[in-house]
């Protein structure tokens, strides 16, 4: 039986600034110029930097593993509704759906750009839906 259980919601922000954008760009590798280069990026299909989609995901990932118990990531399936930029607040919230056996949890995933950290912790934050998806996770008793 799972630690966590259908109904358990968590949420998880992060304010993305240039220097995260970067910072992800050194780490991954991924230096394309739509994340990494102001000039070339303000003529790009965003008319700006954006942050890389995946940082949005990771915003995500964070709240899957503030569930309960040990949260082991089995899948995931999202799609990007909108770009995230820097100077925004992405708000991830993750509730789960159902028990599907074997620890195994199936879990909605929303992430918003918000207007700043502090409503984030409101219910309704009313931001800008910028991924969307449903995830499958493990959730195990952490043994000592």
């Amino acid at each position: 039986m799972p630690v966590a259980s259908a109904g358990d919601t968590r949420r998880h922000a992060v304010t993305v600034t240039e220097e995260t954008v970067d910072d992800y760009a050194a780490v991954t590798g991924d230096d394309n110029p739509l994340h990494t280069d102001d000039e070339y990026a303000a003529e790009g299909l965003f008319g700006g930097r954006v942050a890389h989609g995946m940082f949005t995901a990771g915003v995500v990932s964070a709240a899957l593993a503030a569930l309960d118990g040990d949260i082991v990531y089995v899948s995931q399936e999202f799609s990007f509704e909108a770009p995230v930029r820097p100077g925004d607040t992405v708000a991830a919230e993750v509730e789960v759906l159902e028990e599907l056996g074997g620890d195994r949890l199936r879990v909605e995933t929303v992430a918003e750009s918000v207007a700043d950290q502090a409503a984030t912790d409101a219910d309704d934050t009313d931001g800008e839906v910028v991924l969307t998806g449903e995830a499958t996770v493990l959730s195990v008793p952490h043994d000592d």
